[in-house]
Protein backbone atom coordinates (compact mmCIF):
# COMPACT_ATOMS: atom_id res chain seq x y z
CA UNK A 1 0.00 0.00 0.00
CA UNK A 2 1.01 3.53 -0.40
CA UNK A 3 0.96 6.07 2.20
CA UNK A 4 0.64 9.41 1.86
CA UNK A 5 2.20 9.75 5.41
CA UNK A 6 5.40 8.35 4.01
CA UNK A 7 6.44 11.77 2.45
CA UNK A 8 6.47 12.73 6.24
CA UNK A 9 8.75 10.56 7.26
CA UNK A 10 11.22 11.09 4.07
CA UNK A 11 10.85 14.85 5.05
CA UNK A 12 12.00 13.85 8.75
CA UNK A 13 14.86 12.35 7.50
CA UNK A 14 16.33 14.84 5.62
CA UNK A 15 16.01 17.43 8.62
CA UNK A 16 19.16 18.28 10.38
CA UNK A 17 17.49 19.53 13.10
CA UNK A 18 15.47 16.08 13.65
CA UNK A 19 14.18 14.73 16.90
CA UNK A 20 13.59 10.77 17.20
CA UNK A 21 10.20 10.31 15.95
CA UNK A 22 6.96 9.38 17.64
CA UNK A 23 4.62 7.46 15.57
CA UNK A 24 0.57 8.20 16.84
CA UNK A 25 -2.52 6.25 16.20
CA UNK A 26 -4.67 3.16 17.37
CA UNK A 27 -4.18 -0.41 16.88
CA UNK A 28 -4.24 -1.14 13.44
CA UNK A 29 -4.15 1.31 11.41
CA UNK A 30 -0.80 0.06 9.87
CA UNK A 31 2.10 1.74 11.68
CA UNK A 32 4.66 -1.05 11.69
CA UNK A 33 3.94 -1.45 8.40
CA UNK A 34 4.73 2.09 6.94
CA UNK A 35 7.80 2.14 9.46
CA UNK A 36 9.41 -1.09 8.16
CA UNK A 37 8.57 0.26 4.65
CA UNK A 38 10.27 3.01 4.74
CA UNK A 39 13.39 1.55 6.52
CA UNK A 40 13.33 -0.67 3.54
CA UNK A 41 12.79 1.77 1.08
CA UNK A 42 15.46 4.71 2.79
CA UNK A 43 17.90 3.23 4.38
CA UNK A 44 20.93 0.61 3.83
CA UNK A 45 19.61 -1.49 6.95
CA UNK A 46 17.22 -1.85 9.71
CA UNK A 47 17.28 -2.86 13.29
CA UNK A 48 14.03 -3.38 14.42
CA UNK A 49 12.88 -3.88 18.12
CA UNK A 50 9.29 -5.12 19.20
CA UNK A 51 9.24 -4.69 23.15
CA UNK A 52 6.33 -6.50 23.86
CA UNK A 53 8.08 -9.91 22.30
CA UNK A 54 12.05 -8.77 23.19
CA UNK A 55 11.63 -9.27 26.57
CA UNK A 56 15.62 -8.98 27.04
CA UNK A 57 16.13 -5.56 25.22
CA UNK A 58 12.76 -4.42 27.51
CA UNK A 59 15.40 -5.34 30.45
CA UNK A 60 18.14 -3.60 28.81
CA UNK A 61 16.22 -0.20 28.93
CA UNK A 62 15.21 -0.91 32.20
CA UNK A 63 18.57 -1.54 33.44
CA UNK A 64 19.56 2.19 32.77
CA UNK A 65 19.65 4.67 29.96
CA UNK A 66 23.02 5.31 29.03
CA UNK A 67 22.68 6.27 25.50
CA UNK A 68 25.93 4.60 24.67
CA UNK A 69 25.28 1.51 25.92
CA UNK A 70 22.21 0.96 24.42
CA UNK A 71 23.27 1.79 21.20
CA UNK A 72 25.85 -1.51 21.67
CA UNK A 73 22.31 -3.35 23.22
CA UNK A 74 20.54 -2.36 19.99
CA UNK A 75 23.47 -3.33 17.46
CA UNK A 76 24.25 -6.00 19.04
CA UNK A 77 20.63 -7.17 18.73
CA UNK A 78 20.02 -6.20 15.52
CA UNK A 79 23.31 -7.97 14.81
CA UNK A 80 24.74 -5.41 12.44
CA UNK A 81 26.19 -2.17 12.64
CA UNK A 82 24.25 1.37 13.25
CA UNK A 83 25.94 3.79 10.85
CA UNK A 84 24.34 7.23 11.53
CA UNK A 85 22.23 7.89 8.17
CA UNK A 86 22.39 4.27 7.20
CA UNK A 87 20.43 2.70 9.89
CA UNK A 88 16.96 3.38 11.11
CA UNK A 89 16.17 2.26 14.70
CA UNK A 90 12.35 1.10 15.11
CA UNK A 91 11.50 0.74 18.66
CA UNK A 92 7.78 -0.70 18.13
CA UNK A 93 4.99 -1.40 20.76
CA UNK A 94 7.28 1.40 23.28
CA UNK A 95 4.30 1.66 25.41
CA UNK A 96 5.25 -1.95 26.72
CA UNK A 97 8.58 -0.51 27.78
CA UNK A 98 7.71 3.16 29.99
CA UNK A 99 11.88 3.77 30.23
CA UNK A 100 12.62 3.03 26.70
CA UNK A 101 9.88 5.99 26.09
CA UNK A 102 11.62 8.22 28.53
CA UNK A 103 14.88 7.01 26.67
CA UNK A 104 14.30 8.94 23.48
CA UNK A 105 14.70 12.34 25.39
CA UNK A 106 18.35 11.20 25.91
CA UNK A 107 18.70 9.27 22.37
CA UNK A 108 17.83 13.23 21.50
CA UNK A 109 20.27 15.23 23.89
CA UNK A 110 23.31 12.81 23.34
CA UNK A 111 22.94 11.10 19.56
CA UNK A 112 21.01 13.50 17.54
CA UNK A 113 22.72 11.90 14.38
CA UNK A 114 20.87 8.59 14.38
CA UNK A 115 17.65 7.87 13.09
CA UNK A 116 15.29 6.66 15.39
CA UNK A 117 11.49 6.23 15.04
CA UNK A 118 9.01 4.72 17.54
CA UNK A 119 5.36 3.39 17.70
CA UNK A 120 2.92 1.95 19.66
CA UNK A 121 -0.92 2.11 20.90
CA UNK A 122 -2.41 4.23 23.84
CA UNK A 123 0.52 6.23 23.42
CA UNK A 124 -1.72 9.09 24.03
CA UNK A 125 -2.65 8.09 27.47
CA UNK A 126 1.38 8.63 28.18
CA UNK A 127 0.97 11.84 27.00
CA UNK A 128 -1.66 13.10 28.81
CA UNK A 129 -1.08 11.80 32.13
CA UNK A 130 2.47 13.04 31.75
CA UNK A 131 4.40 9.31 32.76
CA UNK A 132 7.64 9.64 31.26
CA UNK A 133 6.69 11.40 28.03
CA UNK A 134 9.30 13.20 26.49
CA UNK A 135 7.21 16.50 26.18
CA UNK A 136 9.13 18.51 23.61
CA UNK A 137 12.12 16.24 23.03
CA UNK A 138 10.54 14.24 20.16
CA UNK A 139 9.02 14.91 17.08
CA UNK A 140 5.59 13.37 16.39
CA UNK A 141 3.10 12.47 13.85
CA UNK A 142 -0.35 10.53 13.50
CA UNK A 143 -1.09 7.61 11.65
CA UNK A 144 -4.79 7.08 10.26
CA UNK A 145 -6.85 5.15 8.24
CA UNK A 146 -6.25 5.34 4.40
CA UNK A 147 -7.79 8.13 3.17
CA UNK A 148 -10.39 8.05 0.00
CA UNK A 149 -7.26 8.69 -2.16
CA UNK A 150 -5.04 6.52 -0.42
CA UNK A 151 -7.88 3.73 -0.75
CA UNK A 152 -8.11 4.54 -5.11
CA UNK A 153 -4.59 3.66 -5.01
CA UNK A 154 -4.58 0.48 -2.88
CA UNK A 155 -7.72 -0.69 -5.11
CA UNK A 156 -5.76 -0.67 -8.38
CA UNK A 157 -7.72 3.16 -9.57
CA UNK A 158 -4.87 5.38 -9.06
CA UNK A 159 -6.44 7.11 -12.12
CA UNK A 160 -8.88 8.23 -10.41
CA UNK A 161 -6.97 9.59 -7.41
CA UNK A 162 -4.84 11.78 -10.15
CA UNK A 163 -7.93 13.11 -11.65
CA UNK A 164 -9.12 14.48 -8.22
CA UNK A 165 -5.80 15.54 -7.44
CA UNK A 166 -5.82 17.40 -11.21
CA UNK A 167 -8.76 19.12 -10.48
CA UNK A 168 -10.13 19.01 -13.95
CA UNK A 169 -14.37 19.71 -12.96
CA UNK A 170 -14.64 18.87 -16.54
CA UNK A 171 -13.43 15.88 -16.50
CA UNK A 172 -13.97 14.63 -12.96
CA UNK A 173 -17.45 15.99 -13.44
CA UNK A 174 -18.01 13.07 -16.41
CA UNK A 175 -16.29 10.03 -14.07
CA UNK A 176 -18.97 11.25 -11.57
CA UNK A 177 -21.06 7.74 -11.30
CA UNK A 178 -17.97 5.60 -11.52
CA UNK A 179 -16.45 7.88 -8.27
CA UNK A 180 -19.68 7.66 -6.68
CA UNK A 181 -19.36 3.82 -6.78
CA UNK A 182 -15.98 3.51 -5.69
CA UNK A 183 -17.16 6.34 -2.48
CA UNK A 184 -19.77 3.60 -1.86
CA UNK A 185 -17.29 0.97 -1.71
CA UNK A 186 -15.25 3.12 0.58
CA UNK A 187 -18.23 3.48 2.87
CA UNK A 188 -18.78 -0.04 3.38
CA UNK A 189 -14.78 -1.21 2.82
CA UNK A 190 -13.25 1.77 4.78
CA UNK A 191 -9.34 2.64 5.35
CA UNK A 192 -8.60 -0.04 7.90
CA UNK A 193 -5.13 -1.68 6.10
CA UNK A 194 -6.64 -5.15 7.24
CA UNK A 195 -10.21 -4.24 6.03
CA UNK A 196 -8.68 -2.70 2.95
CA UNK A 197 -6.08 -5.28 1.95
CA UNK A 198 -8.91 -8.26 1.76
CA UNK A 199 -11.15 -6.20 -0.24
CA UNK A 200 -8.23 -5.77 -2.33
CA UNK A 201 -7.11 -9.77 -2.40
CA UNK A 202 -10.93 -10.97 -2.69
CA UNK A 203 -12.89 -8.63 -3.42
CA UNK A 204 -15.53 -10.03 -0.94
CA UNK A 205 -17.53 -7.73 1.46
CA UNK A 206 -18.49 -10.34 3.71
CA UNK A 207 -14.70 -11.05 4.53
CA UNK A 208 -13.82 -7.29 4.96
CA UNK A 209 -16.98 -7.00 7.40
CA UNK A 210 -15.45 -10.54 8.97
CA UNK A 211 -12.11 -8.28 9.47
CA UNK A 212 -14.00 -5.17 10.84
CA UNK A 213 -15.87 -7.21 13.69
CA UNK A 214 -12.87 -8.69 14.27
CA UNK A 215 -10.97 -5.66 14.76
CA UNK A 216 -13.74 -4.33 16.50
CA UNK A 217 -13.85 -7.18 19.07
CA UNK A 218 -9.98 -6.00 19.52
CA UNK A 219 -10.77 -2.78 20.67
CA UNK A 220 -13.07 -4.12 23.34
CA UNK A 221 -10.73 -6.43 25.02
CA UNK A 222 -8.62 -3.48 25.21
CA UNK A 223 -11.18 -1.60 26.64
CA UNK A 224 -10.59 -4.09 29.34
CA UNK A 225 -6.66 -4.92 29.24
CA UNK A 226 -5.38 -1.83 29.43
CA UNK A 227 -8.12 0.74 30.93
CA UNK A 228 -8.52 1.71 34.97
CA UNK A 229 -11.18 -0.98 36.06
CA UNK A 230 -13.25 2.00 37.49
CA UNK A 231 -13.92 3.51 34.11
CA UNK A 232 -14.16 0.47 31.24
CA UNK A 233 -17.78 -0.88 31.55
CA UNK A 234 -18.24 3.34 30.62
CA UNK A 235 -15.49 2.85 27.83
CA UNK A 236 -17.41 0.19 26.37
CA UNK A 237 -21.16 2.30 26.84
CA UNK A 238 -19.11 5.25 24.96
CA UNK A 239 -18.45 3.36 22.42
CA UNK A 240 -21.07 1.50 21.41
CA UNK A 241 -23.31 4.14 21.93
CA UNK A 242 -21.70 6.34 18.89
CA UNK A 243 -23.47 4.63 16.45
CA UNK A 244 -26.63 5.49 17.49
CA UNK A 245 -25.79 9.15 18.27
CA UNK A 246 -24.75 9.30 14.69
CA UNK A 247 -27.47 8.49 13.24
CA UNK A 248 -29.98 10.53 14.79
CA UNK A 249 -30.63 13.72 13.17
CA UNK A 250 -29.49 16.01 15.73
CA UNK A 251 -25.97 14.10 16.25
CA UNK A 252 -24.88 15.90 19.32
CA UNK A 253 -23.47 13.22 22.09
CA UNK A 254 -26.06 13.01 24.37
CA UNK A 255 -25.27 11.41 28.30
CA UNK A 256 -28.18 9.59 28.36
CA UNK A 257 -27.72 7.76 25.24
CA UNK A 258 -24.98 6.08 27.07
CA UNK A 259 -26.94 5.45 30.05
CA UNK A 260 -30.04 7.34 31.06
CA UNK A 261 -29.32 9.48 34.27
CA UNK A 262 -25.62 9.68 33.27
CA UNK A 263 -23.71 13.21 33.58
CA UNK A 264 -21.11 14.28 31.70
CA UNK A 265 -18.72 14.75 34.38
CA UNK A 266 -19.21 10.94 34.99
CA UNK A 267 -17.94 10.24 31.36
CA UNK A 268 -15.16 12.63 31.09
CA UNK A 269 -12.42 9.98 31.89
CA UNK A 270 -13.58 7.09 30.42
CA UNK A 271 -14.16 9.82 26.69
CA UNK A 272 -10.56 11.11 27.59
CA UNK A 273 -9.35 7.29 27.51
CA UNK A 274 -10.99 6.36 24.08
CA UNK A 275 -9.56 9.79 22.73
CA UNK A 276 -6.11 9.03 23.82
CA UNK A 277 -6.34 5.67 22.40
CA UNK A 278 -7.33 7.64 18.82
CA UNK A 279 -10.60 5.74 18.88
CA UNK A 280 -12.98 8.43 18.85
CA UNK A 281 -12.58 12.11 17.61
CA UNK A 282 -14.12 14.90 19.47
CA UNK A 283 -16.10 17.94 17.10
CA UNK A 284 -16.65 20.26 19.13
CA UNK A 285 -19.52 23.19 18.79
CA UNK A 286 -18.70 27.09 18.81
CA UNK A 287 -20.98 29.51 20.00
CA UNK A 288 -20.08 32.40 16.82
CA UNK A 289 -17.05 31.66 14.19
CA UNK A 290 -14.50 33.60 15.51
CA UNK A 291 -10.54 33.47 15.90
CA UNK A 292 -9.20 31.71 18.06
CA UNK A 293 -11.69 29.11 18.04
CA UNK A 294 -10.71 27.83 21.09
CA UNK A 295 -12.14 30.91 22.83
CA UNK A 296 -15.55 30.37 21.32
CA UNK A 297 -15.97 26.61 21.86
CA UNK A 298 -19.08 25.35 23.69
CA UNK A 299 -19.12 22.14 26.25
CA UNK A 300 -21.73 20.74 23.57
CA UNK A 301 -20.16 18.22 20.57
CA UNK A 302 -19.98 15.23 18.52
CA UNK A 303 -18.26 12.51 18.51
CA UNK A 304 -16.99 10.10 15.35
CA UNK A 305 -15.24 7.14 15.04
CA UNK A 306 -11.98 6.76 13.82
CA UNK A 307 -13.36 4.77 10.48
CA UNK A 308 -15.98 4.99 8.35
CA UNK A 309 -15.96 1.15 7.57
CA UNK A 310 -16.03 0.43 11.56
CA UNK A 311 -19.06 2.56 11.94
CA UNK A 312 -21.10 0.95 8.79
CA UNK A 313 -20.10 -2.34 10.52
CA UNK A 314 -21.41 -0.90 13.69
CA UNK A 315 -24.45 -0.08 12.40
CA UNK A 316 -24.86 -3.44 10.84
CA UNK A 317 -25.25 -1.86 7.29
CA UNK A 318 -25.93 -4.62 5.28
CA UNK A 319 -24.02 -5.79 1.87
CA UNK A 320 -27.44 -5.60 0.38
CA UNK A 321 -27.36 -1.99 0.32
CA UNK A 322 -24.59 -2.25 -2.09
CA UNK A 323 -26.24 -3.60 -4.78
CA UNK A 324 -28.92 -0.21 -4.82
CA UNK A 325 -28.00 2.50 -6.55
CA UNK A 326 -27.93 5.38 -3.63
CA UNK A 327 -29.15 3.36 -0.59
CA UNK A 328 -26.12 3.50 1.25
CA UNK A 329 -26.06 7.10 1.34
CA UNK A 330 -28.96 7.85 2.93
CA UNK A 331 -29.06 5.20 5.82
CA UNK A 332 -28.57 6.29 8.71
CA UNK A 333 -29.66 10.08 8.26
CA UNK A 334 -26.16 10.96 6.71
CA UNK A 335 -23.95 9.67 9.29
CA UNK A 336 -21.58 8.29 7.15
CA UNK A 337 -21.42 11.10 4.93
CA UNK A 338 -20.42 13.20 7.78
CA UNK A 339 -17.99 10.40 9.43
CA UNK A 340 -15.98 10.43 6.04
CA UNK A 341 -15.93 14.26 5.62
CA UNK A 342 -14.51 14.94 9.12
CA UNK A 343 -12.13 11.58 8.55
CA UNK A 344 -10.70 13.52 5.13
CA UNK A 345 -11.13 16.84 7.06
CA UNK A 346 -8.70 15.87 9.65
CA UNK A 347 -5.87 14.96 6.99
CA UNK A 348 -5.90 18.05 5.08
CA UNK A 349 -6.50 20.62 8.12
CA UNK A 350 -4.01 22.09 10.17
CA UNK A 351 -6.62 22.81 13.24
CA UNK A 352 -9.90 20.45 13.83
CA UNK A 353 -12.90 20.94 12.81
CA UNK A 354 -15.66 22.58 14.55
CA UNK A 355 -19.61 23.18 14.15
CA UNK A 356 -22.16 25.51 14.74
CA UNK A 357 -25.90 25.80 15.75
CA UNK A 358 -28.07 28.66 15.90
CA UNK A 359 -29.66 29.72 18.85
CA UNK A 360 -32.88 28.88 18.00
CA UNK A 361 -31.95 25.12 16.53
CA UNK A 362 -33.49 26.10 13.56
CA UNK A 363 -29.73 26.30 10.95
CA UNK A 364 -26.71 24.11 11.40
CA UNK A 365 -23.16 23.76 10.03
CA UNK A 366 -21.75 20.68 10.44
CA UNK A 367 -18.11 21.68 10.00
CA UNK A 368 -16.24 24.83 10.46
CA UNK A 369 -12.39 25.00 9.30
CA UNK A 370 -9.95 27.24 9.59
CA UNK A 371 -8.09 28.61 6.51
CA UNK A 372 -5.68 31.36 7.49
CA UNK A 373 -7.26 34.02 9.18
CA UNK A 374 -10.75 33.10 7.73
CA UNK A 375 -13.24 30.35 8.93
CA UNK A 376 -14.88 28.05 6.09
CA UNK A 377 -18.77 26.35 6.87
CA UNK A 378 -18.95 23.01 5.59
CA UNK A 379 -22.63 21.50 4.87
CA UNK A 380 -22.32 18.24 4.23
CA UNK A 381 -25.05 16.39 2.21
CA UNK A 382 -25.59 12.90 2.28
CA UNK A 383 -26.89 13.06 -1.42
CA UNK A 384 -27.57 15.18 -4.32
CA UNK A 385 -28.81 17.97 -2.13
CA UNK A 386 -28.77 21.84 -3.15
CA UNK A 387 -30.54 22.78 -0.58
CA UNK A 388 -28.89 25.24 1.70
CA UNK A 389 -30.85 26.59 4.21
CA UNK A 390 -28.56 26.46 7.17
CA UNK A 391 -25.64 27.41 4.73
CA UNK A 392 -27.52 30.78 3.51
CA UNK A 393 -28.73 31.67 7.28
CA UNK A 394 -25.24 31.31 8.52
CA UNK A 395 -23.39 33.15 5.60
CA UNK A 396 -25.86 36.11 5.71
CA UNK A 397 -25.73 36.18 9.54
CA UNK A 398 -21.71 36.34 9.66
CA UNK A 399 -21.27 37.67 6.39
CA UNK A 400 -19.05 35.31 5.35
CA UNK A 401 -16.98 34.96 1.94
CA UNK A 402 -16.72 32.22 1.32
CA UNK A 403 -18.73 28.43 1.77
CA UNK A 404 -18.53 24.82 0.74
CA UNK A 405 -21.61 22.59 0.18
CA UNK A 406 -20.25 18.30 -0.14
CA UNK A 407 -22.82 16.22 -1.42
CA UNK A 408 -23.19 13.81 -4.61
CA UNK A 409 -23.70 16.53 -6.80
CA UNK A 410 -21.07 17.82 -9.92
CA UNK A 411 -18.03 20.23 -8.97
CA UNK A 412 -18.76 23.69 -9.67
CA UNK A 413 -19.20 27.26 -8.34
CA UNK A 414 -21.37 29.64 -7.82
CA UNK A 415 -22.78 33.11 -6.52
CA UNK A 416 -25.12 33.00 -3.53
CA UNK A 417 -27.27 35.83 -2.42
CA UNK A 418 -26.51 36.57 1.33
CA UNK A 419 -27.99 40.20 1.74
CA UNK A 420 -30.85 42.29 1.02
CA UNK A 421 -28.26 45.00 -0.79
CA UNK A 422 -27.12 42.47 -3.43
CA UNK A 423 -23.92 40.83 -1.25
CA UNK A 424 -22.91 37.11 -2.96
CA UNK A 425 -21.12 34.98 -1.03
CA UNK A 426 -18.39 32.13 -3.11
CA UNK A 427 -20.44 29.05 -2.98
CA UNK A 428 -17.93 26.37 -4.01
CA UNK A 429 -20.34 22.87 -4.73
CA UNK A 430 -17.84 20.12 -4.04
CA UNK A 431 -18.40 16.34 -4.73
CA UNK A 432 -17.91 13.88 -1.67
CA UNK A 433 -15.50 12.14 -2.85
CA UNK A 434 -13.36 15.16 -3.18
CA UNK A 435 -13.35 16.30 0.04
CA UNK A 436 -9.40 15.58 0.28
CA UNK A 437 -8.81 18.33 -2.64
CA UNK A 438 -10.91 21.38 -0.32
CA UNK A 439 -7.80 23.32 0.86
CA UNK A 440 -6.21 22.71 -2.10
CA UNK A 441 -9.07 23.91 -3.71
CA UNK A 442 -9.68 26.77 -1.66
CA UNK A 443 -6.14 27.92 -1.59
CA UNK A 444 -5.20 27.87 -5.17
CA UNK A 445 -7.26 28.51 -8.72
CA UNK A 446 -8.49 25.14 -10.43
CA UNK A 447 -6.18 24.26 -13.27
CA UNK A 448 -8.85 23.23 -15.62
CA UNK A 449 -12.51 23.08 -17.12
Amino acid sequence: MKRAALSTLIDWKQDSLRKPMLMMGARQVGKTWLMQDFGKKHFRNTVYVRFDLDKLIKQNFEQDLDVKRLLSVLQLHGRKPIIPGETLIILDEIQECPHALTALKYFYEEAREYHIIAAGSLLGQNEHHGTGFPVGKVDMMTLYPLSFSEFLQATGNEMFADLLDSRDTTLINGFAPRLTELLKTYYFVGGMPEAVSTYVQSGDFLRVRKIQTALLNGYRKDFSKHAPGAVSHLISQIWNSIALQLSRENKKFLCKDVQPGMRMRQLEDAMQWLADAGLIYQVSRISKPAVPIAAYKERAFKLFYLDVGLLSAMCGLSVKVLLEPSRIFSEFKGALAEQFVQQELRLICEEEPVYWVSESNQAEIDFIIQQDAELIPIEVKAEVNLKAKSLKTYCKKFQVPTAVRLSLANWNEQEMPIGDSGENCRLLNLPLYATGQLIATLTTPKEKG
